[in-house]
């Protein structure tokens, strides 16, 4: 029945069906005995169901053409004129290549689009960042403010998974500068997080795991990965991994200085960057999403390289010596993914192991 509602749903989404008309067939079509039947392999095709994770992204190489254009055009209207003359090709684009011919490339890339165009007029209006950088001001709250709105009006009219994913992912951004101001305000101290950057991160912590728990919602509603819902928690997991890394290496390093992109100081931090990229792993591996592996990489083959920057080992050396471990590890988890993904799931209780993509 989940499966014949999230199909019904989707057709309502697509517009083929009106949502009333989707909650009156449910049961109509469940009391006849309708249900979903998964498709049985042949032995030619192999197990089904052998990777679920396939955001639908490209349907052919005409998205890929299309998209070009579309690239190319904006980027060159975007040189000649004024930042308000772009909001309206976007939206011409939009109803021609999305909301008529539903090409899934174009529409992320006019999304992509549409996200930077609001991040120009927004910091035109409200720049998120004082000179000093200590302390967070209203700027920052009316600079994100913006991102959900426009955002939000945009999947309203034209369906587009990522620009769900990106407003849902803004709102909670918003959420967590009210939460930093209200921190602030009741210190009574304007550099509050640069004296006490633990709290820094774990408010920034509270947030990427509740952008987690959202993208589990989305991806638990969509078990065999057949709908829209699936994309919408593609985008909202790539984004709850790094938010979850940077955020988890911040608390754990227990220093004053937080910033994990210092490539200087990332050599005292990698065996926690190592063990949080482990634990990523592990989730990615239980709810089927590559994301949490691929977002740890950048910041593992930074701790790396700091370790071998420290050493005697020349330049050329350890940068090498970075790119073939990391290499060597998505060589290992790519090529095994579905066989180490069978072993998770088998020491999972049956209660939860059924409630995730089969493996």
């Amino acid at each position: 029945m989940t499966e014949l509602r999230s199909i019904l749903d989707e057709a309502a989404r697509q517009g083929l069906i009106s949502p009333e008309a989707g909650g009156r067939l449910l049961p109509f079509l469940t009391e006849r005995g309708v249900a979903v039947v998964e498709p049985q392999p042949t032995a030619a095709e192999g197990p089904a169901w052998s990777d679920t994770e396939t955001p639908r992204f490209v349907r052919g190489f005409h998205d890929v053409l299309i998209t070009i254009g579309v690239v190319v055009a904006l980027g060159g209207l975007w040189g000649l004129s004024a930042l308000y003359a772009v909001l309206p090709a976007i939206i011409v684009l939009s109803e021609i290549l999305v909301r008529r011919q539903r090409l899934a490339l174009p529409a992320v890339s006019l999304t992509i689009a549409l996200f930077c165009w609001t991040w120009l007029l927004m910091s035109r209006f409200f720049p998120p960042w004082t000179p000093t950088a200590t302390s967070f001001g209203a700027e920052a709250t009316h600079f994100v403010a913006g991102f959900p709105i426009i955002l939000g009006a945009y999947y309203a009219r034209y369906r587009v998974p990522l620009s769900l994913a990106l407003s849902i992912m803004s709102v909670l951004a918003f959420v967590l500068t009210v939460l930093l101001r209200v921190l602030q305000w009741a210190s009574g101290n304007p550099a509050f997080f640069l004296d006490h950057p633990i709290v820094l991160a774990q408010v920034a912590l509270v947030c990427a795991l509740g952008l987690f728990a959202l993208a589990l919602y989305f991806d638990l509603g969509d078990r065999l990965r057949r709908t829209t819902r699936s994309d919408i928690a593609f985008w909202l997991h790539l984004g709850a991994a790094p938010a979850l890394l940077y955020s988890t290496v911040s608390l754990l390093s227990f220093g004053g200085d937080v910033r994990i992109f210092d490539v200087a100081n990332m050599s005292s931090r990698t065996p926690v960057v190592v063990a949080t990229v482990a634990m990523l792993m592990l989730i990615g591996l239980i709810i089927d999403r590559r994301a949490f592996v691929t977002s740890g990489l950048l910041s593992l083959g930074v701790a790396i390289f700091g370790v071998f920057r420290e050493g005697s080992a020349t330049v050329d050396t350890y940068i090498s010596t970075t790119l073939i471990i990391v290499g060597a590890i998505v060589l290992i988890i790519g090529t095994g993914w579905m066989p180490l993904r069978r072993l998770v799931l088998r020491a999972l209780p049956p209660a939860i192991a059924n409630r995730l993509p089969p493996g």
